[in-house]
C-alpha cells in the first residue's frame, strides 16, 4: 500500500499489478484505505462494481471489523472522479513503477486459516489471463526458499515466470520465522496438507495451477489432483514416491534412527550417500541449514507426517491415476530414483516424461537449475504455452536419449537411443503412446 500512496502522491494511475494485490488483501482486512485507492484509481462506476464482487466473499464478512467498515462506507459521498494532474513528468511515474516492481519481486506473503491450521505462501507476480498458476510445494527440511531459490533465480527461468503467477506454499511451520509447535501438536497428515491447497486457492481466486513438487511436496501436489483433477493443468513431481512405508522401511527407518540424528535423517532423505561423503560446499550449506534450524522440532513434524504417508495407489489403465500431463524428475543415484522409475511404470504413459538427470545428486533443481529449467520450457511448450520461446543455450550441447516403455510393468521390452547433434536445438518427441525417458 506504500508503493501505491507514490502514485497517489504524484497523481499517477495504480499499476494493475498492484491494484490485484491491493484486492485480495481487502478479502482479508477489509481495510479503508485499501477502498479508497480503488476509488481513486477506478472512479466511482468502477469500484462500485469490483467493491460488489469483493464483498460478497465470506473470509470475515461477518466480522464486527468487517461490519464497521462497511458501515463507515455507506457515510461516504463521492460525486466525481479526480482527473490526473496535467504535466507530470515521466520520470516521477517510471520511478513509481519500478518501486512497484521491486516490491512485486520480492513477493506478497499470505497466511490463510483452512480446517487443519493456517498455511503460508508467497505470491509472486500478477494472474495472465486464461494462463494457471505456477504452485510449488517444497520437500521435508526445507522451506520454499531453500528448495526453489535457485531454480527460479536462474537466468534461463525468468523467461518462463514473466508468463506466469508463481505461488509457494511453505508447508505449515516451515516458513522463516515459524515458532515452534507446542508439545503434543497434532500435525497434519500429508493427505490434509493437499487439502489445504483449495484454501489457498479460493483466497487468491485462482482456477488452476501447474504444481512443482519436490519430495514430500510432490506426494502432497499428486495427492491433491486426484482429489481435484479439474484444477491441475500440469506437474512436475521431484523424487516423488507414491509408496506407503512397508515393514522392512519401517525397521530400516527406525534402526536408522537409532544410530543418526534427526538431521543426517533427513540429510539421507535429501541427498545420495555419495553426495553426504562427498561433503561438498552445496551439502555443508544444507547440512547447517537443517541442523541449525530453529524449527527442527517442526521440521520433525514433517518429516514423520511424511514417513506415515499413505500409498497413493496409482494404477496404469485403473480409475486411480493422474489426468493431467506429468514430468517426473529424479537425479541419477538419487535416494529415490527407483521409486520415481517405479511411479512412472504405473502412470498413463500418453501423458508423463520421465526425466533422469545424471550428475544432479538428489535435488537436480539445485545441482542442476539450467537443465530443469530446460526441461520445464519443453513441459510448458507440451501444454500449449509458450509456443514462440526461444531455446535455452543448453538446446545446443547437450544429448538425448529416447527410451520407449511399452511394458505395463515398467519393464522394457525394447529401447531405442536417438542422438542429437550439438547443432538440433530441439528435443526429440517420442512416438504417441510412449513414455519418454531423456537423459541429460
Amino acid at each position: 500500500m506504500y508503493v501505491c500512496m507514490y502514485f497517489v502522491s504524484y497523481r499517477r494511475p495504480i499499476p494493475n499489478t498492484l491494484m490485484y494485490n491491493l484486492e485480495v488483501n481487502f478479502r482479508k482486512s477489509r481495510s479503508l484505505l485499501i477502498v479508497s485507492l480503488l476509488f481513486y484509481n477506478y472512479g466511482l462506476t468502477r469500484s462500485q462494481e469490483v467493491l460488489s464482487v469483493l464483498v460478497k466473499t465470506p473470509r470475515g464478512a461477518d466480522s464486527p471489523g468487517a461490519q464497521a467498515t462497511m458501515a463507515e462506507l455507506q457515510e461516504v459521498q463521492i460525486t466525481e472522479e479526480k482527473p490526473l494532474l496535467p504535466g507530470q513528468t515521466p520520470q516521477a511515474a517510471k520511478e513509481a513503477e519500478l518501486a512497484a516492481r521491486i516490491l512485486l519481486d520480492q513477493g506478497q506473503t499470505h497466511s490463510v486459516e483452512t480446517p487443519y491450521g493456517s498455511v503460508t505462501f508467497t505470491v509472486y507476480g500478477t494472474p495472465k489471463p486464461k494462463r494457471p498458476a505456477i504452485l510449488t510445494y517444497h520437500d521435508v527440511g526445507l522451506n520454499y526458499k531453500s528448495c526453489f531459490q535457485p531454480l527460479f533465480q536462474f537466468g534461463d527461468m525468468q523467461e518462463i515466470i514473466q508468463n506466469f503467477v508463481r505461488v509457494h506454499v511453505d508447508a505449515p511451520g516451515m516458513e522463516e520465522g515459524a515458532p515452534v509447535f507446542p508439545l503434543g501438536y497434532q500435525y497434519p497428515s500429508l493427505d490434509q496438507l493437499a487439502d489445504m491447497i483449495p484454501c489457498i486457492l479460493q483466497y487468491l481466486n485462482f482456477s488452476t495451477i501447474i504444481g512443482v513438487g519436490v519430495g514430500a511436496g510432490a506426494y502432497v501436489l499428486s495427492r491433491y489432483a486426484l482429489n481435484h483433477p479439474d484444477t491441475v493443468e500440469g506437474l512436475v513431481l521431484i523424487n516423488i514416491d507414491p509408496n506407503a512405508k512397508g515393514w522392512m522401511d519401517w525397521a530400516a527407518h527406525k534402526l536408522t534412527g537409532l544410530t543418526s540424528s534427526r538431521s543426517e535423517m533427513i540429510l539421507g532423505h535429501l541427498f545420495s550417500q555419495e553426495e553426504l561423503s562427498g561433503n561438498s560446499e552445496l551439502i555443508q550449506k544444507y547440512r547447517n541449514i537443517i541442523t541449525n534450524a530453529p524449527n527442527l522440532d517442526n521440521i520433525e513434524l514433517y518429516w514423520n507426517s511424511y514417513n506415515n504417508r499413505r500409498d497413493l495407489n496409482f494404477e496404469r489403465g485403473g480409475d486411480i491415476t493422474l489426468k493431467c500431463p506429468v514430468m517426473l524428475v529424479v537425479g541419477d543415484q538419487a535416494p529415490h530414483e527407483d521409486a520415481v522409475v517405479e511411479c512412472n511404470s504405473k502412470l498413463d504413459p500418453t501423458q508423463t516424461s520421465f526425466l533422469k538427470m545424471a550428475d544432479s545428486g538428489g535435488q537436480p533443481q539445485l545441482t542442476q537449475p539450467g537443465k530443469l529449467t530446460e526441461a520445464f520450457k519443453y513441459f510448458l511448450q507440451g501444454m500449449g504455452y509458450m509456443a514462440s520461446s526461444c531455446m535455452t543455450r543448453l538446446s545446443r550441447s547437450r544429448t538425448a536419449s529416447l527410451t520407449s516403455a511399452a511394458s505395463i510393468d515398467g519393464s522394457r521390452s525394447r529401447s531405442r537411443t536417438l542422438s542429437q547433434s550439438s547443432e538440433s536445438g530441439t528435443l526429440p518427441s517420442g512416438p504417441p503412446g510412449h513414455t519418454m525417458e531423456v537423459s541429460c
